[in-house]
């Protein structure tokens, strides 16, 4: 099989194809599609670049006379890129409409015309806003509260028209917030870790009550090549990590881990509709897919700080100048 990866230098992209690669032999034939924005970076390739099984293209998702030559000669497509930062999205939301709504289209067109065999579009749990309390199942309403959970519930509604419409054997998943190694420094873990290590401040949004649900990356690949192998078409499945926490139990969690001061906490003015909470239910890929998490948060974060404490030359050059606040995605 080869395999259309899109996005695949960046965070959760490039370990999705590390893990298709892993040493072994046999296994797909992988193509990464990146355009190498601030987000992307080929050094989270480097341990597969040499594979005669992987090959690299820096192109755009909505470059149509590239993504049809590329589908050309493939049989799947897994598509993760996207522009995918809330406060990016609340500065200038235009090159999130085109890249997740635009580029998104341009991709579905031609796997249509190049009858792809399989589609799996990465989404977000943002496509369904807020919730005060339970956890949402696939059959939610779309709700998006920012300019980019909008643009991804368009992608969203996109992929599973093309299926409706065309017939196309696309799934369409939604992860809680992804945590883990080469995650850029502008997202809140590798954020305050950083800054924490550096000696420096950090910011946390309003009261920093505001609540996500915490997924290791290998646990959210793990999954997503359960959907791309098993999973059923025009299905949505959400995939969490069952590790609920507020921002300032995870600021505590992070200055523990880090060895530093509570006094470097900056409490900063609250993100524009900021959502409260999310959760997302997902007993549909467990008992569908027999997907379960292998990560305890405890063991995945103090991992995840090891790994930005030992590779200060992969993070110093990308960590913002201004710090966003303190809520990922």
């Amino acid at each position: 099989m080869r395999i259309l990866v899109t996005g695949g230098a960046g965070f959760i992209g490039s370990h999705f194809v590390r893990t298709l690669l892993a040493p072994g032999g046999g296994g797909p034939h992988v193509t990464v599609l990146d355009a190498l924005t601030y987000a992307g970076n080929r050094a989270n390739l480097r341990t597969v670049e040499d594979d005669p099984r992987f090959s690299f293209v820096h192109g755009d998702i909505r470059d149509r006379p590239l993504v049809d030559s590329l589908l050309a000669a493939h049989d799947a497509v897994v598509h993760f890129a996207a522009e995918s930062h809330v406060d990016r999205s609340i500065e200038g939301g235009t090159e999130f409409a085109t890249t997740n709504v635009v580029g998104t289209q341009v991709l579905l067109e031609s796997a249509v015309r190049h009858r792809i065999a399989r589609f799996v579009h990465v989404s977000t749990d943002e496509v369904y806003g807020s919730i005060p309390e339970g956890s949402w199942t696939e059959d939610e309403p779309l709700a998006p509260n920012s300019p980019y959970s909008a643009s991804k519930a368009g992608s969203d509604l996109l992929a599973l028209a093309h299926h409706r419409t065309h017939g196309l054997d696309v799934s369409v998943t939604r992860c809680s917030n992804n945590y883990g190694p080469h995650q850029h420094p502008e997202k809140v873990i590798p954020l305050f870790t950083t800054r924490l290590l550096a000696g420096e401040r950090v910011p946390l949004y309003g009261d920093g009550l505001n609540v996500r649900d915490w997924l290791h990356v290998d646990d959210h690949c793990r999954a997503l090549r359960l959907v791309l192998e098993g999973g059923r078409p025009g299905q949505v499945y959400n995939i969490g990590g069952g590790t609920e926490l507020s921002n300032k139990e995870l600021t505590e969690r992070l200055i523990a881990a880090c060895g530093a001061d509570r006094d470097r906490v900056e409490h900063v003015t609250d993100r524009k509709g900021h959502d409260r909470r999310y959760s997302v239910d997902w007993t549909k890929i467990r008992t569908e897919l027999g997907y379960t998490p292998r990560h305890s948060f405890e063991d995945g974060l103090a991992e995840t700080v090891a790994w930005y404490r030992d590779h200060p030359d992969w993070w110093a050059p990308t960590a913002p100048t201004a710090a966003p606040g303190g809520a990922a995605r």
